[in-house]
């Protein structure tokens, strides 16, 4: 009897080190803020100061194809001087650079292609408990894990759990959510895709 009970609770602890183990193993027990609500992130094209574009005049190999958009928001082009670029669109600023070249009788009909090849005027924030706080070039695309990498990842005092995430919205309004990188990391949950304009504060975790 004595034997059959020492086999018994030898079943029974297994079977609980099991239990706990998967729950451990599935991210299960740990308490993740609800789901963030922030709005789709917006595609925004248009150039600013710092930015690099490649402009190609079809037919003219003998232009210089990369160029900065100055502080002013100018455009430094041959033929056409001081163009104003900032806040167009690529495609727009092919136009403005073609009846630049009409204008000063350099071409009839000029083929031209604009390109941006870095963004630097994109930028979002990064506040709080990382390793390398302060303004990041924004790249299309970038997601909140990224971003935080691109920081250095967390300080030991950082709350991964309550990252908050605020964008700028029309209006001057913004939207503030609270998004866990925990859950994210535990793919528990979906990465978070940013937007030109995030501001993004790790507060420290209370103790």
């Amino acid at each position: 009897m004595l034997s059959f009970d020492i086999a018994w609770r030898r079943s029974v602890l297994r079977s609980v080190v099991l239990v706990v183990a998967s729950l451990v193993a599935s991210g299960c027990g740990r308490h993740y803020p609800p789901p963030h609500s922030l709005p789709a992130p917006v595609v925004n094209s248009q150039v600013g100061p710092g930015d690099v574009l490649e402009v190609v005049v079809v037919g003219e190999d003998k232009l210089p194809k990369d160029y900065e958009v100055q502080p002013d928001g100018s455009l430094d082009f041959p033929y056409a001087p001081a163009i104003r670029v900032a806040g167009l669109e690529p495609r727009q600023i092919a136009v403005a650079i073609g009846e630049h070249l009409v204008d000063a009788k350099f071409l009839a009909k000029p083929q031209v292609q604009v390109k941006v090849k870095q963004f630097n005027s994109k930028k979002i924030q990064i506040i709080g408990q990382v390793a390398k706080p302060g303004p990041m070039v924004y790249q299309d695309g970038m997601t909140l894990v990224q971003a935080i990498s691109a920081a250095g990842w967390f300080t030991p005092l950082a709350d991964t759990n309550h990252v908050q995430v605020i964008r700028r919205m029309e209006g001057d309004k913004s939207a503030n959510a609270v998004v866990s990188v925990d859950a994210i990391t535990d793919n528990a949950r979906p990465d978070v895709k940013l937007q030109q304009g995030d501001t993004i504060k790790v507060d420290q975790r209370l103790f």
